[in-house]
């Protein structure tokens, strides 16, 4: 088997890999719609996400800080962090077999179907990337198309994680954006219409 047959996850990781190598220089302090974290903490927070799910998946070992509880200090290039995270994402990803029913994922229920499990650690990164590329003035990450493929994850896992990772549904507003992208972000508690201050 091999790390393609999960299509899902590899457009996720690398709308990822984009909004990450898209942040200018100055970028890594600013604001971002994650309450309280700048854009070097969610990256952090998302690179954490996925090496606990390859820990889960393999039983090696995690993230080496919380990523709840983000430091912002980068030991090196970003991609240092990201890119080591995500291969090893994949390649426990790559011995999951569509159809199966009880994948180990960190996260309430801690078992769930394959494609439930992939998804939602697609739905991490791909959120994440659009963290990343709104909070730097970047045209936001998340297609219409990838938000539809990652909804049923979003469905199946939101409401156990209300409150820890996810906030209260976002009320759109008549007349608001009511495409794909723009419900799974309300979905999840974000705002979709959320600017960096000043932007």
């Amino acid at each position: 088997m091999t790390i393609a047959k999960w299509e899902l996850l590899d457009r996720a990781y690398a709308t990822l890999r984009e909004a990450v190598a898209a942040v200018p220089a100055d970028g890594w302090d600013r604001p971002t719609p994650c309450a309280q974290w700048n854009v070097t903490q969610v990256l952090q927070h998302a690179a954490g996400d996925q090496l606990a799910y390859a820990a889960r998946l393999t039983g090696g070992p995690g993230p080496a800080e919380d990523p709840f509880a983000p430091s912002g200090a980068l030991a090196g290039p970003p991609a240092d962090l990201l890119d080591p995270a995500l291969a090893a994402a994949a390649e426990a990803f790559s011995a999951v077999a569509p159809g199966d029913l009880d994948v180990a994922v960190p996260l309430p229920p801690f078992a769930v179907p394959a494609e439930t499990a992939v998804g939602a650690a697609a739905l991490d990164a791909a959120v994440h990337a659009w963290d990343i590329a709104v909070a730097t003035g970047r045209p936001p990450a998340l297609t219409d198309e990838l938000a539809a493929a990652l909804r049923p994850a979003a469905d199946a896992l939101a409401e156990p994680l209300r409150g820890f990772a996810y906030g209260p549904v976002f009320p759109l507003a008549p007349g608001a954006d009511h495409a794909a992208a723009a419900d799974l972000l309300a979905f999840l508690g974000r705002d979709p219409a959320w600017a960096a201050p000043g932007a």
